[in-house]
């Protein structure tokens, strides 16, 4: 602007054409200057005051909807369409909804201020993405009622081995306790049902099942197969936390994903981050080149089998075993278990104990080779993996020896091994997520609902349960796990989408890539047995 105003005076030659032209003659005749000289300064101050809008986009701009051309000393501008700022929309701030814990010895109730419907803010935000793969295992779990469909007395049949009822009415849950599960397992799958619902207030549909807290699985599927006609007989529909081959309870994720306060060990949310760190502490490279495992080996005779791997002064298997004394352990503070410390070899062994076990997932999430011994049953999310790609396969027969040839290929085939290693990791860290551990039990519990032939109603000896009403009276770790892994309001999208079910010919081509995969491990092995030196 200044420069404007000075190129504007002495620049462009008006600054001696008015004091030779207009200045003096005024000096010459003062009677008349008073006047002119009013005049003139009104003319000067009016061109001013006119520079200075056409250089000021603010006023000239937007009142007229003109663009501004810009040149060396000033902007011309010219006309253009009124276009709107759209100004982005701000994500609201998520609602939540703290437990309300009364101080001292009241009588807990549940909360009425709680949202009962699931109204997500903004359709854009809630675009639902798929599911992981793993979840069209939900449509097999749930087809030997898909003709017949789920009847009361079904239910009632299934409470032989049950450890609790529950019944969903109107967003409500209610649990009839029928026989006390070990340790705190109903109470941590029952508060994860709880967390489901605080998730999508208003979406569970009214249910009612039995859940069996027990490991193995108890539905044998030869006394239901193959029957016809006046023989046919439905399974009864019972819930637990594994499955395999011959038996038909329904598979659900396991209490540990809210905390094992037995043993210390975390929510998965809050562990599976610890893992994720933990894997950076010492990079695969520089990881012992050996298979690790620590557990309890007294509740299996394979496990203690695997203790026979251990290195000892006659061999070497590759192995570095250790028995896990959780009394010892809880003595002294938990010092000795933090698993996200155990990342720290670069291969891993998984081994069942009296059937599936929750350690599985804490192998496959740290970045290790996970060795996984011939498995006999799964869990909801183990039918996803696939040999050679997310873990690499011990034959359980012979396992020392399976172990040492798995170690030395991968200390061999450096690259390889670390991708198998990684690929475990993410698929764990990804697809096995808390958002997606709810979305499955979602669109299990869901797809169970629709398979009911009766309304459910609320059982006379059932007693309702909410979040305030389970963890506020607890304490220790009980309280801590449950407060760290509550859901503190509804989430602001919906579920992923569920994929279709498998077909015959998807499910085979599945199974002969798995078996493939196993075989052709089982064939490497061999001929690295048949090639090393005879001991005299």
């Amino acid at each position: 602007m200044q420069g404007f105003q000075r190129y504007f005076w002495y620049g462009s030659g008006l600054y001696r054409h008015f004091t030779e032209t207009i200045w003096r003659p005024l000096l010459k005749a003062p009677a008349r200057s008073s006047v002119l000289i009013f005049f003139l300064l009104s003319l000067i101050a009016g061109a001013l005051i006119s520079t200075r809008l056409i250089s000021e986009p603010s006023v000239a701009a937007t009142s007229a909807g003109t663009a501004p051309i810009t040149t060396h000393t000033t902007q011309v501008y010219r006309s253009k369409p009124h276009i709107p700022v759209k100004i982005p929309k701000k994500p609201p701030r998520k609602k939540e909804f703290p437990l309300n814990c009364p101080a001292g010895n009241l009588t807990l109730t549940c909360p009425i201020d709680y949202p009962t419907k699931f109204e997500p803010e903004d359709d854009a935000r809630t675009a639902a993405n798929a599911c992981p793969d793993y979840f069209r295992w939900i449509h097999e779990d749930l087809r030997p009622w898909k003709t017949t469909g789920i009847t009361r007395d079904m239910v009632a049949r299934a409470r032989r081995t049950a450890d609790f009822r529950l019944v969903i009415v109107n967003g409500k849950v209610y649990i009839e306790t029928v026989t006390k599960a070990f340790q705190t397992r109903d109470v941590f799958t029952i508060w994860g049902i709880l967390q489901l619902l605080r998730r999508y207030p208003g979406l569970v549909p009214d249910l009612e099942l039995m859940f069996d807290c027990v490991d193995w699985p108890v539905i044998q599927a030869t006394h239901y197969r193959g029957r016809r006609g006046r023989n046919a007989v439905a399974p009864p529909p019972l819930f637990r936390y594994c499955g395999n081959d011959a038996t038909l309870d329904i598979v659900f994720p396991d209490w540990s994903f809210w905390g094992w306060a037995e043993v210390n060990i975390k929510p998965w949310e809050t562990l599976s981050k610890d893992l994720k760190e933990g894997n950076k502490k010492v990079k695969w490279m520089d990881r012992e080149p050996y298979a690790y495992w620590k557990g309890n080996p007294a509740v299996a005779v394979t496990r203690q089998e695997l203790l026979n791997c251990n290195v000892s002064d006659k061999q070497d298997w590759n192995a570095r075993v250790y028995i896990q004394d959780w009394i010892r352990e809880m003595q002294e503070g938990y010092k000795q278990s933090n698993l996200a410390d155990q990342c720290i070899h670069r291969y891993k062994i998984y081994i069942e104990g009296s059937a599936w076990s929750v350690s599985e997932k804490y192998i496959l999430a740290c970045d290790s080779v996970s060795l996984l011994v011939t498995p006999h049953y799964y869990d909801f999310f183990t039918r996803g993996l696939i040999p050679v790609h997310h873990y690499w396969p011990i034959r359980e027969e012979d396992k020392c020896k399976s172990i040492k040839f798995a170690v030395d290929w991968g200390n061999s085939h450096k690259k390889k091994a670390q991708e198998i290693g990684r690929a475990a990791s993410s698929f764990m860290q990804e697809d096995l997520k808390m958002d997606y551990v709810y979305d499955y039990m979602f669109h299990l519990l869901n797809g169970y609902s629709k398979l009911l032939r009766f309304k459910p109603t609320i059982p006379e000896k059932a007693v309702e349960v909410c979040s305030e009403t389970m963890a506020c009276p607890r304490e220790g770790n009980e309280k801590n796990f449950m407060m760290e892994s509550l859901v503190k309001g509804p989430s602001e999208k919906g579920p992923c989408t569920l994929p279709p079910p498998f077909n015959p010919a998807e499910l085979r081509a599945l199974e002969r890539r798995k078996a493939n995969s196993i075989k052709q491990v089982e064939n490497w092995e061999k001929n690295y047995w048949e090639n090393q030196p005879k001991q005299a």
